[in-house]
């Protein structure tokens, strides 16, 4: 399910530098050596006095920097930057038209080149894993298999492909597949699984972005039935399932059909809680969170003129984004999994932005910053499925890291701009993305 990337890589080791390992209690190692191999695998790793680097392995000096696990971000579109939306393109009209031109051959070309240069934003902003929850088509799968095969360096994907909704439900057409009875559900999730997808995305409620009537936001959508068959497809070919749910009963049903992660939530009850903590119909015997606060306080702390949304966008909003932050706080109190996924791609979430959940999770969930750093990467791994793999630097683990000015967990803000980013293995030296810089000083105002 998550093939290894097999292009040829020139061993090396970071010597004498801080770690900081992700834990949640913060721990920071000194005077460390990380030692790469060729097959893209960290080989050792342990204190500079001790560790020797093997002959001809290339030397970098970490001398008072900080290496760090690589982000990883749960809940990511590739098919925009993140820009304020079209509200006439949010329509069941504009999606139609838009979904016509997107799924012609053109439109699949522009569509894999925009994927491609969104994920490489992704990769260069220090992001090493993704998990994309809501696809135009398959392209995310293709560029996964290019990065797997070695034909291009990328962060560890797992691709959705289309969300799984009801007719005219959220993200339909345009990103969305729809389907009106369980059997149909289930033959629309087994047919993105033939198409290579190694995660699925479920559209339990209605959204803001798209909604046009008052309330549509968070209204239950796909019934419990239909969302367990789709489940059920899923978890007997070991793949997780996402459901976007934003009230109480939309998440409730969600977690009774077996989701494994809920998308950005609501406020927390005492069933919903032991759902998360417990849950038999998962593919693991629990649910996760991810709040995407990111995509949620725009709409509170910026204008409906910055926005582009509409008068009705904007009051659907309302409870919307309360039940996040609510159900954020009460998932970190109860010890439910609470991992970090941004909703890359809607209005002022831009790619190269997964620091900034981190940072809201400290400012308005009640994490510590390191708790905060732990959940972008060890708990985030652990909720993907990927604890073996990634996520914290580890003998055997891929060697999926950054290069950082600051220990993260003093300063959050140093993950804006990592010196390296290492993918499997791979080094992006001085890695550059293009920043919005009226964005970041109008989201970086509404945070102060």
């Amino acid at each position: 399910m998550h093939a290894p990337r097999n292009t040829a890589i020139e061993p090396f080791a970071i010597e004498h530098a801080s770690v900081a390992t992700g834990d949640e209690d913060g721990r920071t190692l000194t005077d460390t050596t990380i030692v790469v191999d060729g097959l893209g695998k960290i080989r050792e790793i342990g204190p500079s006095s001790e560790v020797v680097v093997p002959p001809g392995y290339h030397k970098l000096d970490g001398t008072g920097k900080f290496v760090s696990p690589g982000m990883i971000n749960g809940h990511t579109h590739t098919f925009s930057q993140g820009k304020p939306l079209d509200p006439k393109g949010s329509t069941p009209e504009g999606q139609r038209k838009t979904a016509k031109i997107m799924h012609s051959a053109p439109g699949k070309l522009f569509m894999y080149e925009t994927s491609k240069s969104n994920i490489m934003t992704l990769l260069n902003s220090g992001v090493t894993t993704i998990r994309t929850v809501g696809d135009v088509g398959y392209e995310v799968v293709a560029i996964r298999d290019r990065i797997n095969s070695g034909k291009m360096v990328g962060p560890r994907i797992m691709a959705s492909g289309p969300m799984l909704a009801i007719p005219d439900g959220h993200g339909a057409p345009l990103v969305a597949m729809e389907s009106d009875t369980p059997e149909e559900a289930r033959s629309e999730a087994e047919y993105s699984i033939d198409h290579g997808v190694n995660a699925l995305k479920i559209a339990a409620t209605g959204g803001v972005t798209d909604s046009q009537v008052l309330g549509e936001a968070g209204a239950p959508q796909m019934t419990e039935e239909q969302m367990r068959a789709i489940c059920e497809a899923a978890h007997a070919n070991d793949i997780i399932v996402a459901a976007h749910a934003q009230s109480e009963e939309g998440v409730r049903r969600a977690l009774k059909a077996g989701v494994d992660t809920i998308e950005h939530g609501c406020a927390l009850d005492d069933e919903l809680t032991e759902l998360f903590l417990n849950n038999p119909n998962t593919l693991r015997g629990w649910s996760a969170l991810e709040p995407t606060l990111s995509a949620g306080l725009p709409m509170k702390y910026l204008s409906q003129e910055t926005l582009n949304m509409t008068d009705i966008q904007m009051e659907n909003s309302v409870p919307v984004v309360e039940g996040m932050v609510k159900g954020a706080q009460q998932a970190h109190e109860a010890g439910i999994k609470v991992g970090v996924g941004t909703d890359t791609a809607m209005p002022f979430v831009p790619q190269y932005g997964t620091w900034r959940e981190m940072a809201l999770l400290v400012r308005f969930a009640g994490f510590t910053p390191a708790e905060a750093f732990h959940a972008g990467t060890q708990v985030t791994a652990e909720i993907l499925g990927l604890g073996d793999v990634t996520g914290s630097l580890e003998v055997g683990k891929s060697a999926d890291l950054l290069v950082l000015n600051e220990n993260p967990v003093d300063n959050l803000r140093t993950l804006e701009k990592p010196l390296l980013v290492v993918a499997a293995g791979h080094p992006i030296f001085h890695p550059e993305v293009d920043r919005f810089d009226d964005m970041e000083a109008q989201l970086d105002e509404a945070y102060k």
